[in-house]
């Protein structure tokens, strides 16, 4: 059955999705849409709610990149049994996507003093808010969030990868497992593979 992911051309909410699907040797098409260039008008109506990532799998369809993600780690041990184990890495990829909705703010907003502003507390409170914490929880699961690889440390992983580059700052160097969990993850067969072919991302100018 023919795979297809839409996504911008950059890493963001697919990259994760990406992750997992070279990683569980699934063959799909890795459909990229200019990001500088968006909305594509006529194919924004075609999507369900409007939004990518898009996920299509013969003639059926996903949208939300956290139900993507989680679908297509099915059948692959990345996901547990248990359901409070489930509920645990729900938990913790909730967390995450509260700490990108920050990045996103900061990336799409076009006054330049608030930009600043946003920036500031970005950097000075909300990094370190969140990264404190998702770093105590690797030390004390072994460098995961249950004691094994899931598909929320792809989730993490690339939610750290974008958000150095939207912001300019490595983050992972200051927590040690968060830097020891990108690295893992980043050179997992499959993966590495992925990011030597698609080379680096970089910022996207947005149109005004």
């Amino acid at each position: 059955m023919a795979k297809k992911l839409h996504y911008f051309n950059i890493n963001a909410l697919a990259e994760p999705i990406r992750y997992i699907l070279h990683y569980t040797k699934q063959e799909f098409e890795d459909i990229r849409h200019d990001i500088t260039t968006w909305p594509d008008v006529e194919f924004k109506k075609t999507l369900p709610f409007g939004q990518m990532p898009l996920y299509v799998e013969g003639d059926k369809s996903l949208t939300q990149s956290l139900a993507i993600a989680k679908y297509v780690a099915r059948d692959s041990g990345l996901i547990p049994a248990d359901a409070w184990q489930q509920a645990l890495l729900d938990c913790a990829v909730y967390n995450i996507y509260d700490f990108w909705k920050n990045v996103v703010q900061f990336f799409l907003e076009k006054d330049e003093e608030k930009k600043e502003a946003l920036k500031k507390v970005l950097f000075e409170e909300t990094v370190d808010f969140f990264f404190s914490r998702f770093e105590k929880q690797l030390v004390e699961n072994g460098g995961y969030f249950i004691g094994s690889l899931s598909w929320v440390e792809f989730v993490l992983v690339g939610i750290v990868e974008s958000a150095i580059l939207f912001l300019g700052i490595e983050i992972e160097k200051k927590y040690p497992k968060v830097k020891e969990l990108v690295d893992k993850i980043t050179n997992l067969p499959g993966v590495k593979e992925h990011i030597a072919a698609r080379g680096p991302y970089t910022v996207p100018q947005l149109k005004k």
